[in-house]
């Protein structure tokens, strides 16, 4: 059985391969396993001895061995159980061996201790390379980094110990160390083990990185931003093994209905006993036949039919940078059928861009000098919107002047010298006079009429140009909103604070009919519970401190992880920690290929009990074929679970997806 994902990133053209060590837990290291083997051997030395008429004493000891080493663990734990006026499955299974070697079946007793001990261990080896998998990606982040010091000299130090704004070096080839920002350096960094991305990245000044990426030709000075247990790789570790100790509603309603069908189940195999012994049946036939119900009609696939696929899904989504914190939240988001979706920070990239650069007729400039003289005098300034105006020149590779008498006047905007001329650049409601002539401000009206910010630019008290500022949407918004609307049969609705103005225009490039702006977080919340109290079961994806309350109250929520709010995150029942809208509609698809398995998984296990059931009531079924039917369809539900581990698993959505 191999259920341990591939992980080894593809490096960038001529980087040297690192060597990734390989975290697997060992098969014998696993004590269910080791039992198991035991049992098997013993078996094995027990049945030539006993078929060819050996002594008694020989076969009789290793068969009493084999039941010992295979028996005892679950014996004891369903003894346990039992203690607790809890009826167990495994002291079943042990009883009903123990029934059929007193009745002189020492064979096929055996025989059912070695199954059931194999069929245990096969399932604790699947619950540990599912664990693995996830656990593997500790791996990915390098054990050592090189921490640049103060005076410049370089030390090689555990990356456990690097602390919140150390700064390290990443040379060509080598994993980063830590999650952080670049400072300086360029190189292509191959991020497809965080993010999915086929191709490597191109990373300069100021983007972020993440522990375990491998850096391709470049060097790379970095600030560590987060510590290494808090790193990307640490977190998805940490909440799919905090959502494996969860049981979804699924898993709770069987284990509920098992402890009632086992006391049936006992009831049952008593009825099978006492009623053809009172019709004359011997008294080994009768026995041999209720021990036969009794391991056939055991619910054993059943209950694993829920958690191996949910938990699967769970390790698929963590290593494409969605972390659902819970087997209940997989299982809740597939029943989503209303999507609600925040617009700052969430359908937009919540960063403002310069998206309108209009100069100003007579003023003498054209689109770069009245970029570079605004950036020029912007510069200093650490408002958001000065970021964006400075950005956008860099990226024209435009040379920006000195500001010298640099002021910043909040809320109205800033005043510099820039190339002997006072500029200055802001709000239209401050900078322009009221005998601005109504021409001229009919570009500002454009601009705010189209939902951008307008940013007046004056050149020794002229009004020069205006630029619109604007949040951009993000690039795979218009598919994301196309993909969810195809799953849930609706369009999403965006929920935002900002006006109706922006709000719309920015919801007709995404594709998106229905708008509610101007809300404050009571208000996205009342929306939300509106929704759920029409039946609807709303999923709301947001980012901020006022979206957890709409968060909360929805039937699923997810945050954006990169910029998301500490409250959002901690609200949220999952979190894109890449940010990638595309992953919402596919962690959605994804749940719903989970249930369809756990619905084949409990059709399954109930198709083999039912017709092993039948067999042995009206029939004469062997011990031996019902316990192989048995634990072949436990096997087979929880091999089928685990096919969600695979690559191919994580859905890809087209327009045909539903």
């Amino acid at each position: 059985m191999s259920s341990v994902l591939d992980l080894r990133p593809v490096l960038p053209t001529g980087a040297p391969r690192p060597v990734l060590p390989r975290r697997r837990t060992r098969v014998l290291a696993l004590a269910e396993a080791r039992w198991a083997l035991a049992a098997l051997v013993l078996f094995l030395l027990a049945l030539p001895v006993y078929l060819l008429d050996g002594p008694a004493w020989l076969w009789g000891t290793l068969f009493a061995a084999t039941y010992a080493s295979g028996g005892w663990e679950p014996g004891l734990e369903g003894l346990k159980a039992l203690k607790a006026r809890t009826l167990d499955v495994d002291l079943l299974m042990v009883v009903a061996a123990l029934g059929a070697a007193a009745i002189g079946q020492i064979l096929d007793g055996a025989l059912l201790i070695v199954i059931f001990a194999t069929s245990g261990a096969l399932e604790a080896i699947a619950t540990v390379r599912t664990a693995d998998s996830v656990r593997g990606l500790l791996d990915l982040a390098p054990s050592t980094a090189t921490r640049r010091l103060p005076d410049g000299t370089e030390e090689r130090i555990d990356t456990g110990r690097l602390a919140l704004d150390d700064t390290i070096m990443v040379r060509p080839g080598e994993r980063v160390g830590a999650d952080g920002r670049v400072l300086d350096g360029a190189s292509d960094v191959d991020q497809a083990t965080i993010t999915g991305e086929p191709l490597p990245v191109a990373k300069q000044a100021g983007d972020e990185v993440f522990a375990g990426t491998v850096n391709g030709t470049g060097v790379l000075r970095v600030r560590v931003e987060r510590d290494p247990s808090d790193s990307v790789i640490a977190r998805i570790v940490r909440m799919v093994e905090e959502a494996s100790e969860t049981k979804a509603p699924t898993q709770l309603f069987i284990e509920k209905v098992e402890q009632r069908y086992s006391i049936g189940m006992v009831l049952a195999t008593l009825a099978v006993f006492a009623v053809p012994l009172a019709f004359g049946d011997t008294l080994q036939s009768a026995l041999l036949r209720a021990m036969t119900f009794m391991i056939v009609a055991s619910p054993c696939a059943v209950v694993l039919s829920t958690m191996p696929p949910l938990l699967s899904a769970i390790a698929n989504a963590g290593r494409r940078g969605v972390l659902a914190k819970s087997a209940v939240v997989m299982e809740r988001l597939g029943q989503i059928d209303t999507v609600a979706l925040d617009k700052t920070g969430t359908l937009t990239e919540g960063t403002p861009r310069v998206t309108d650069l209009q100069p100003l007729p007579g003023s003498g400039l054209d689109d770069d000098a009245l970029l570079r003289l605004a950036a020029s005098a912007e510069h200093p300034s650490e408002h958001p919107l000065a970021r964006s105006v400075v950005t956008a020149a860099r990226d024209r590779n435009l040379l920006l002047a000195e500001a010298d008498d640099f002021i910043s006047t909040p809320g109205q905007g800033v005043t510099a010298t820039v190339d002997g001329h006072t500029v200055q650049v802001g709000s239209p409601a401050h900078l322009l006079p009221d005998t601005f002539p109504e021409s001229r401000r009919k570009a500002v009206a454009e601009l705010e009429d189209t939902g951008r910010t307008a940013v007046v630019v004056l050149r020794d008290g002229v009004p020069a140009g205006v630029l619109g500022i604007a949040d951009r949407l993000r690039p795979d918004a218009a598919a994301t909103v196309a993909a969810l609307t195809r799953l849930t049969g609706r369009t999403p609705v965006l929920l935002t604070g900002d006006n109706e103005r922006a709000a719309r225009r920015l919801a007709a490039e995404a594709g998106i009919t229905e708008v509610r702006a101007g809300l404050l977080p009571q208000d996205k919340a009342a929306a939300v519970k509106e929704w759920e109290a029409e039946g609807h079961r709303v999923l709301v994806v947001g980012d901020g401190v006022n979206d957890a309350p709409a968060l909360a109250a929805a039937h699923s929520g997810i945050a954006m992880g990169k910029a998301g709010s500490d409250l959002a995150l901690e609200t949220a029942d999952a979190v894109v920690v890449r940010d990638e809208l595309a992953a919402i509609p596919s962690i959605v698809q994804l749940s719903r290929t989970a249930r369809r398995l756990v619905i084949q998984n409990l059709f399954v296990a109930g198709a083999f009990i039912t017709a092993l059931v039948v067999w042995d009531l009206i029939g004469a079924l062997p011990l031996p074929l019902g316990v192989a039917g048995h634990e072949g369809s436990t096997v087979i539900v929880g091999l089928n679970g685990l096919r969600l581990l695979r690559e191919a698993a994580w859905p890809r959505l087209t327009k045909d997806t539903a």
